[in-house]
């Protein structure tokens, strides 16, 4: 199944799930598999240093997530953590390896917290 239509069902049944003040929840194992390609695709382009709005650009395009608001904010805390984490790091050596690393240890916050991404993506403001 093409990412776009995993993300389109996932979004179109509303199981991408928002706190007031936490990073989107996931509420299957899938969801957390779709955050993580989110997370390797986010780091790339990061390490690449693509510019943040041509970034943004791209996620939607292979996301499809520009008709779920929900869909678009884990997007975004995903971008966030991965251009954060861009910065503290340099480019240089080691960028694929700490962007497995990055996708990795979002999955499995995920599903050892029951979708809780927080630990991984942080509490938005």
């Amino acid at each position: 199944m093409k990412v776009k239509s995993v993300v389109a069902v996932l979004v179109a049944g509303g199981t991408f799930a928002a706190g007031v003040h936490a990073a989107p929840r996931a509420e299957t194992a899938m969801e957390c598999g779709v955050a993580a390609d989110m997370a390797v695709v986010a780091h790339s382009l990061a390490g690449e240093q693509i510019q943040r709005q041509k970034a943004e650009a791209i996620m939607v395009r292979i996301y499809d997530v520009s008709g779920s608001d929900r869909g678009k904010q884990l997007m975004r805390d995903i971008m966030d953590a991965a251009y954060s984490a861009q910065r503290d790091t340099s480019a240089s050596t080691g960028a694929t390896a700490s962007g497995q690393r990055f996708a990795e240890e979002l999955f499995s916050t995920c599903m050892k917290s029951g979708g809780d991404m927080d630990n991984v993506l942080g509490r938005r403001s």
